[in-house]
């Protein structure tokens, strides 16, 4: 049934400010904006080997419970997560979750953006072993 990650979609009430933070930590830019009312109301990103697709999506569209966190943690995998972790705090993230090794190739952490969402990153070894 469920076949392979689509799209995860993350908030920001300053749609450009984050498209500039998640394009710092990319290290590109997006490739599809669209707009509502002349301002960019979701903005998406590929990234990583299989392209997976990134949006922000403007909080206005977003569930009414944006005011507690919840629901699932999407962990992008890294080659460091304690170098990605330094750097996403470098670059204005909070922590969330530390740096905890949780077996043999599985290594989370978990920060908040600066637009309140939660972002998982990861070392799995599952997902070099898929990629290779």
């Amino acid at each position: 049934m469920l076949r392979g990650l689509a799209t995860v979609n993350i908030f920001a009430e300053d749609v450009p400010a984050a498209v500039a933070w998640y394009s710092e930590v990319l290290g590109i830019e997006p490739y599809f904006v669209r707009e509502a009312d002349g301002k960019p109301a979701y903005v998406e990103f590929r990234i990583g080997d299989y392209q997976h697709e990134l949006g922000i999506v403007d909080a206005r569209f977003a569930p009414d419970d944006r005011d507690r966190p919840g629901g699932a943690i999407m962990y992008w995998h890294v080659d460091d997560v304690r170098a990605a972790v330094e750097r996403l705090v470098e670059l204005g993230a909070k922590p969330h979750m530390p740096v905890i090794e949780r077996g043999p190739g599985f290594v989370p952490a978990s920060v908040i953006d600066p637009f309140g969402n939660v972002l998982g990153v990861m070392y799995n070894k599952h997902y070099l072993e898929i990629l290779g």
